[in-house]
């Protein structure tokens, strides 16, 4: 039996498509017979699959098949709009970037994760719009972001710069690094996350 996660963006959005993995999975004798919906990364969905038939294929296939027909998630025009959103999500965050460094605040983001490295490079953004990145791991503390070239650094740097302006990049994670970070607020700092939309709180 193989074992699968894939995300999705948030709660809001339907899941991944299974009926295209089923198909991949079909050229390699894969047959999913049962999906499991958590809430990894912003909801993700736990695929279950094997060779030859075995497994019965379970009532939760079959709902997201029928969610996916219903979303029409199996036609074009569904993903009309995707451009869109990520250029809004793009302009909203540089826009947000640029007014703060004009404005002599400084910014620092949170997470050395992939999915925020994705998010800094689609926007083009480097060191002089956000001076560091802080990240828990001390694997990747004292590297680079690849592509913007962010340092990557300790918690410790958070007390000591005082930043304005923290950016949660594993924006899915918002409320636990919130908690974690919240003594930013004693020198007046604040939280933000691009996506799904721009918010400083």
């Amino acid at each position: 039996t193989t074992g699968l996660v894939l995300a999705r963006q948030s709660h809001e959005e339907p899941p991944p498509d299974i009926r295209t993995i089923n198909i991949i999975f079909k050229k390699h004798g894969l047959v999913i017979f049962d999906v499991d919906e958590i809430p990894t990364h912003g909801g993700s969905l736990r695929i279950y699959a094997d060779h030859g038939n075995r497994h019965e294929i379970a009532t939760s296939v079959k709902k997201l098949i029928s969610q996916e027909e219903t979303a029409r998630m199996t036609h074009l025009d569904f993903y009309s709009g995707f451009q869109e959103v990520a250029n809004n999500i793009k302009y909203q965050f540089l826009s947000f970037l640029i007014e703060s460094k004009l404005s002599k605040r400084k910014v620092v983001a949170y997470g050395a994760a992939a999915k925020g490295n994705t998010l800094l490079n689609y926007c083009g953004v480097k060191k002089d719009l956000i001076e560091f990145v802080i990240d828990a791991s001390p694997h990747k503390q004292g590297k680079f972001l690849p592509g913007s070239h962010i340092p990557v650094v300790s918690e410790k740097y958070l007390r000591e710069k005082k930043p304005d302006f923290v950016v949660i990049l594993p924006w899915n994670l918002k409320e636990e690094i919130t908690e974690q970070l919240a003594y930013i607020r004693e020198w007046g700092g604040k939280f933000a996350v691009a996506i799904p939309e721009l918010a400083v709180f």
